[in-house]
């Protein structure tokens, strides 16, 4: 890695970039770098001068063929085939990078002014292949810049991150909190700080105006998660649980709404129900009453526990659109991992959002597949009685994840070493299924869902 001195810029020029994704299968369900939008908001509210390049983005100006979209802001990446990782050979699947084409990333970046530094997410923690040629070629065009790697692989997988990722420097953790210290050392500029990173009501709106279009907004009304699920990492990532103010979130909602035309909005809290009567339900009544027309979808997942008949009505009202519920199991006595929802719960709870306006195809409930040690079996039952109480059932193919309590489980039990690559944590090839990968159970749970 190259040494670095840092020097005194009045208005440095930093590059923000969102990697590619290599999978085995990728789809956008409303997903956005919400983190790395709100580090290039933060910058350029204490001066520095900001580009970004989403190389995810499916309207990108070279795009010359349609590319499958929804109304409500969902779409196709742009797919190209390529090898597959070592170790993953036996997968019968297609393995691809999916995003804009590296020739177009190549030109993207000369055509910038050289950046003083540049700041790379990470998402799933066996993306990190897609990180990797993002570095790389950002090391072919700008081998004198300081690249700065953050986000969920990286915090997840710090290790691995520093040893091969090529970045000068991974950062583990909430990168509001050191964004402006690490401008400061490799570049010598620093300002007084216009915001608390521990005050979310403080934070400048995300800047999605970077983006060649706007398809839809996430929205995050609150940061962290109590509930501390054994295959979930959201405790790790987000220790304290932060909550912005109904006035915040209403005008934030009325500007993207009133400047860009925004209709459809992305919930990505990790708790929104959580103590509804001080943040959930004023926040949907100022909605109400504001009379907006929006789109609110909850691709996170609510608790179904927290859920209630007042809560549903508001949210029919409000213009929520897609419910999703963190269900796991229909299997309430036993082989669960946690203890969010029972039987009585999430039946009584179906029957308020019903009675509330929501029909089947806006209601859906996810289901573990693939944990350590789990019976095919129950899956597909609980697929079935989902089925049976009039929504969509939603298999949710688990991710091995460090730093969760599940992890060392899911290490005694998976066919591959989880701790020699990240890559064989892929939930696309049931890394926790001992009989190997099965496409055809894969196709049975899909032909169920559908159905």
């Amino acid at each position: 890695m190259t040494k670095f001195s840092p020097v005194v810029s009045d208005s440095p020029n930093i590059l923000l970039i969102n990697p590619w994704i290599h999978d085995f299968a990728a789809y956008d369900y409303w997903a956005k770098p919400l983190g790395l939008l709100y580090l290039a908001s933060i910058l350029r509210t204490h001066g520095c001068n900001i580009s970004y390049i989403d190389c995810l983005n499916r309207f990108h100006p070279d795009l010359n063929k349609t590319i499958s979209s929804k109304q409500d802001g969902r779409g196709s990446y742009l797919k190209t085939h390529i090898s597959k990782p070592k170790g993953l050979d036996d997968i019968p699947r297609n393995y691809s990078r999916y995003g804009i084409l590296p020739e177009w990333f190549k030109k993207d970046l000369l055509a910038l002014k050289q950046p003083d530094i540049v700041f790379i997410t990470s998402h799933m923690t066996y993306w990190y292949p897609g990180v990797f040629e993002t570095i790389d070629i950002i090391r072919k065009i700008f081998p004198s810049v300081p690249v700065i790697l953050g986000g969920i692989y990286a915090s997840l997988c710090h290790d691995h991150a520093l040893k091969y990722s090529g970045a000068d420097k991974v950062i583990a953790g909430e990168g509001e909190k050191v964004v402006l210290e690490l401008v400061k050392e490799y570049t010598g500029f620093s300002s007084s700080i216009k915001f608390d990173p521990e005050e979310l009501d403080s934070y400048p709106y995300p800047a999605f105006d970077l983006e060649n279009k706007i398809s839809f907004i996430p929205i995050l009304s609150s940061k962290g998660c109590p509930f501390s699920c054994a295959y979930c990492a959201s405790g790790y990532l987000n220790k304290k649980r932060m909550l912005r103010s109904t006035e915040s979130l209403i005008e934030e909602i009325i500007y993207w709404h009133e400047k860009y035309e925004v209709i459809d909005f992305a919930l990505y809290d990790d708790a929104f129900l959580l103590d509804a009567n001080n943040h959930a339900i004023p926040l949907l009544e100022e909605i109400i009453e504001s009379d907006i027309k929006v789109r609110f979808h909850t691709p996170n997942a609510l608790h179904i526990r927290e859920l209630s008949e007042n809560t549903a009505k508001l949210m029919f009202k409000a213009g929520f659109e897609t419910i999703r519920l963190g269900l796991e199991t229909t299997l309430f006595d036993k082989d669960r991992f946690d203890n969010k929802v029972s039987e009585y719960e999430f039946k009584q709870n179906l029957i308020f959002l019903r009675e509330a306006g929501f029909s089947k195809n806006q209601i859906g409930a996810y289901l573990m597949a693939g944990l350590p040690d789990q019976d095919e079996k129950n899956v597909i039952e609980s697929m079935q009685k989902v089925a049976e109480s009039k929504i969509t059932p939603i298999p949710v193919y688990y991710t091995p994840i460090p730093h969760t309590a599940l992890w060392e489980k899911a290490v005694q039990c998976s066919r591959y070493d989880l701790t020699s690559d990240p890559i064989f944590t892929n939930n696309s090839i049931l890394p926790c299924r001992k009989a190997g990968f099965s496409w055809e159970m894969v196709s049975f749970l899909k032909k169920l869902a559908a159905s």
